[in-house]
Parts: C-alpha cells; structure tokens; sequence
C-alpha cells in the first residue's frame, strides 16, 4: 500500500538468523518502515502549495488565462492545479460567473487566510538574508517604473549612500515580487483598501491621462478644441476587452468629451511601457500614467493633449514593501526614506 509521495521501501522478510541474534542488535528497518507511515499521514494533511499559488492568481484575476500568464503555465496546468486543491479540500473553490471568476464561500475563507500565508512564507529567505545581508541591497520595480523614472533618479541615491550599492531587479507581477529574493519592492497594486502598515507605505498616488509627441500638437498647448482629438491617431495599451481599470479606456475618455464612440484600435502595446515609447516615437496620442511622463513633459518630450481638469485618478497606486525581518535593516531603512521623500509630481 502506498500512501501520498512518500518513497517506497522494501519489504522486509526476517531470516531465523536474525530472529535468533543477540540480545544486543537492534533491527532498524521495522523503524524507518514505521517512520514513512508517520511522513505520509503528515504530507497528506498539507494542501498542495502549486494549487494554492493558482488559486491566489486566478482569483486576483478573476481569470485562469491571465493567471496562466502571470505563472508561466499553460491554462491547462493551471486548471489542473485548481482542480487537485479542490480535491483536497473537497468542495469548489472558484466559480465562473459572466464577469470572471469568483470565489465560493470555502474560497473566500481560503483567501482571507492566504494572502497572509504568502507573505509570512516569502518571508523565510528574507528571515536569512537580515541574518547575515550581502553587500548589495536588492530592490525590485516594474520594468516601466524603471525606465522611465527610478533609473534616473538612483544616482542622486549612490550620492548620498556611497556604501550601499543597489541590485535592480524587474518584476513581472505580484508572484514574481514574492518568488524573487527582494530586500525593497514598489508595487502596482489596487488603491481601494490600502493601508499603511509596518512593512508598506504609499509611495505615490498617480494620475491617468493623454500625452502625445509636441509634433502631434500644434503649439504645444493642450488642445482648445476637444473634437479636435477625434483626428489624432490613439494608442492603445493591453488586449481589447481587458479590465485595466476605467481610466485607460478610450472609450470612457470619448464619452467623458462628448465625442461618441473611439475608432478601433489598429495597434495595440501589451505593456505600457512599449506604449509611451510609440508616443514618444510620435506614433500617437498614449493614455498614461503621470509618473512615468513626468521627465518626459519636464523635458518637452511629449506634452499634454488635454487640460490637467480633465485627468483620472489611477484605480492603482505604486507602494513600497519590505519583508518584516528587514524592517531593522541600515539599507532598507535608507532607501525607503529616500525614496519617500522624492519630491511628488504636480498634479500626479
């Protein structure tokens, strides 16, 4: 009989030789058999860690192809995934509704409790690290707010910390911020129900709105004549139908100017990143964010299509994190202070 993954032992069969030896040898292989007896009853009582992370990402994004995407798997594994932590709990967990996925009761309560879990777990190695740190201080940042905004700012960090070097690592999403081994990480996450804690803070609450090349805008003012954007080429950021939040939907900004319906989209970007880079190429009119413009519009790369009346808050806002065993740590107390204090953006 098998029981779990445990590893299979062979079968013992005692000779009269052995059942007849000193008093002073002991048989050792009754006792491991009965270990692995002990081991199996204890790994079955775990859930499957692969099906918990799946969990998480498909209900963050109430999607299993986005999921997929994010961890790197096909929607098949992810499935498979959700399908053997469902089979250990012994009900569902998730169920697709016309908006996405959401979750059953047992999944709700499943998730209060696993947000906490990850964190606490992501925490081990850091638990080692603030033991004994290496010599680099390792801070990871979305691609997009690196190129556009911390890059050129860490300098001014190295300045006035000549004896911390910093390892920039590019995150991909929230799974690859807990797998990766991060001393600091500045985070894209949801503004509605954040709160300032011992490990996070607010790092900037920032503004959507329309930027273009100045060779797009005659003047280089923001424009007069609001119809006058229904001629401009738009750039578009993400698959058509995804749920970026309201504030990047062409849609909503057309309605919002008393324009109708946008044309349809010719090109779209994936990330928004490669976006602003086209409408710095002056491919277009970009929906984007206020602090990866922020440089760009100082410099007079590209400028504003619209007065700053009309801008959205972001449904996002960008924080900064720090596992608890690190919170004691010279380095990080010094970047997070830093970056704190970088002077805010107006009207960002």
């Amino acid at each position: 009989m098998e029981f779990g993954h445990a590893h299979r032992f062979p079968t013992v069969k005692a000779s009269s030789a052995d059942m007849h030896a000193g008093a002073g040898c002991t048989p050792m292989r009754p006792v491991h058999i009965a270990m692995k007896f002990i081991h199996d009853d204890a790994m079955r009582s775990f859930p499957p860690f692969d099906g918990l992370i799946a969990f998480e990402a498909a209900l963050r994004h109430a999607n299993v192809t986005r999921a997929s995407a994010e961890l790197g798997l096909t929607q098949s594994a992810v499935s498979h995934r959700l399908r053997k932590l469902e089979d250990f709990v012994g009900m569902p967990l998730l169920v697709r509704q016309p908006t996405g996925l959401s979750a059953t009761p047992a999944g709700i309560a499943l998730s209060n409790e696993l947000a906490g879990l990850l964190e606490r777990m992501a925490d081990f190695r850091a638990l080692c690290r603030a033991a004994a740190p290496p010599p680099a201080l390792k801070v990871g940042v979305g691609a997009a707010l690196a190129d556009y905004w911390l890059v050129r700012r860490l300098p001014y960090f190295a300045e006035a910390h000549p004896g911390i070097p910093i390892e920039l690592a590019i995150l991909q999403g929230d799974a690859h911020a807990r797998s990766a081994d991060l001393d600091v990480a500045v985070l894209w996450q949801p503004a509605a129900g954040f709160r300032a804690t011992s490990t996070q803070r607010l790092l900037f609450r920032e503004h959507v709105y329309p930027v273009c090349h100045p060779r797009l805008l005659p003047g280089r003012r923001p424009l007069a004549d609001v119809m006058r954007l229904r001629s401009l080429p738009l750039l578009h950021k993400g698959r058509a139908g995804e749920d970026g939040g309201v504030e990047w939907s062409w849609t909503t900004w057309f309605e919002r100017l008393g324009l109708g319906r946008p044309p349809p989209a010719e090109i779209r970007f994936a990330t928004i990143a490669t976006a602003i880079a086209a409408a710095l190429a002056g491919n277009g009119i970009v929906l984007a964010r206020s602090l990866l413009v922020q440089d760009a519009l100082r410099d007079g790369r590209l400028v504003r299509v619209l007065p700053q009346s009309w801008d959205l808050p972001s449904s996002k806002t960008q924080i900064v994190r720090w596992p608890a065993a690190m919170a004691q740590d010279r380095r990080v107390k010094a970047f997070v202070d830093w970056v704190l204090r970088i002077p805010k953006i107006p009207g960002g």
